[in-house]
């Protein structure tokens, strides 16, 4: 399994109990300019990136492989142009060509579906807490991401015993795959940089259920696409 911290605020490394995060890719330059740039201020817009998930990511204590994508939003840094279809190349290779099960930590908010970068996922989920603000960006996202492609919508609701919040999600028409409640174990496991599964709790059964029913979902998902794949297959030989 291979984990991308795609969020700008890149934090997701203390959550997987890993203690020195990979260096994010925007930050290796050399490599960058030599795959993507071109003399001239032109840019190589499919980079070869098929080799970065190997080389350039780190494991973590319970197998999973993570990569940092860093950010390309520095003043005074002159054109991003190489690095933005660099980390772009990256995503649209680890969406369509890899194998592997891959799982993108996304910035808060709508800025990615805007600018179409979540394009390809088979799934996403949207965590939900519980108030008019979070559900009215829940709404934007069902729209966005119908927009792209993602179907596939699932919320989780932060800091649950929301019954409301429940509902109107359902009424949006987006599932609810589980509630983890308030846990001030999850606030002290966050303070001291550990990854929330190492402290136990309530909070942390809740997330282990979430995680059984979303890998029931994703198998579905799987047979689905297969089976899409097949018939396409089929219908091409007749």
């Amino acid at each position: 399994m291979l984990a991308i911290d795609a969020d700008p605020d890149m934090n997701l490394a203390s959550s997987l109990g890993i203690e020195k995060p990979p260096k994010p890719l925007a930050d290796y330059r050399d490599l960058i300019q030599e795959r993507a740039g071109e003399e001239g201020g032109a840019f190589v817009y499919n980079p070869k990136v098929d080799d970065i998930a190997d080389s350039y990511g780190v494991k973590g204590p319970d197998g999973v492989r993570m990569l940092v994508m860093g950010t390309v939003d520095r003043g005074g840094s002159g054109c991003m142009c190489p690095a933005s279809a660099f980390l772009r190349a990256f995503l649209r290779h680890l969406m369509i060509r890899d194998k592997s099960a891959v799982i993108l930590d996304m910035e808060a908010g709508i800025e990615h579906l805007g600018r179409g970068t979540t394009r390809g996922m088979d799934l996403m989920i949207i965590v939900v807490e519980p108030g008019a603000r979070s559900l009215e960006t829940a709404e934007r996202i069902k729209r966005l991401s119908s927009e792209i492609g993602v179907n596939n919508l699932l919320a989780v609701v932060n800091k649950g015993g929301a019954g409301k919040v429940n509902a109107r999600l359902e009424e949006l028409g987006i599932p609810v795959l589980g509630e983890i409640p308030y846990d001030t174990r999850l606030v002290k496991a966050d303070l001291e940089k550990k990854a929330p599964i190492d402290v136990g709790g309530e909070a942390v059964e809740a997330i282990r259920g979430i995680k059984n029913k979303l890998l029931e979902i994703v198998e579905e998902i799987r047979k689905e696409k297969e089976k899409k794949k097949q018939d396409i297959q089929k219908n091409s030989e007749k």
